[in-house]
C-alpha cells in the first residue's frame, strides 16, 4: 500500500480554542467544584421530580449509606421541617454517572 504524507493548514476562528478531550472533561470537572445544589437542581439535572428522587436514590438504605453526610456522605438530608436538602456537586454527578444502571434498573 503506498501512502501520501499531506501538510495542510486549517484556520480556526478567534472565538475558538482547540482543546483535548481529557483538558475538556477537566474543565467540565472545575465547573463543579466547591458547588452545592439543592433539590430543585438535581431535579433539573436528572430530569425527574423530587419524589421520584427520593425513592430511587435517596432513600434507598443501600444508596443512603454511601450518601447520607452522618454516615461520611456529600449529601444534607433534612433533619427538620423547613430545613433544604444540600448535595455536593461534583460528587453527586460522580455518584450518577457510576449508578446509572442501577438507579434506573428497576424502570422509569
Amino acid at each position: 500500500m503506498q501512502q501520501l504524507k499531506v501538510e495542510m493548514c486549517i484556520q480556526i476562528p478567534s472565538e475558538y480554542v482547540l482543546i483535548s478531550k481529557v483538558e475538556l472533561e477537566q474543565l467540565k470537572s472545575n465547573e463543579l467544584i466547591g458547588v452545592y445544589w439543592s433539590m430543585k437542581d438535581l431535579e433539573k439535572r436528572t430530569s425527574r421530580k423530587c419524589e421520584w428522587i427520593k425513592e430511587n436514590i435517596l432513600y434507598p438504605p443501600h444508596f443512603r449509606k454511601i450518601l447520607d453526610t452522618e454516615q461520611g456522605g456529600f449529601v444534607f438530608y433534612p433533619r427538620s421541617k423547613g430545613q433544604g436538602w444540600s448535595f455536593h456537586a461534583l460528587k453527586m454527578a460522580e455518584f450518577l454517572d457510576k449508578q446509572f444502571v442501577q438507579i434506573f434498573s428497576k424502570g422509569v
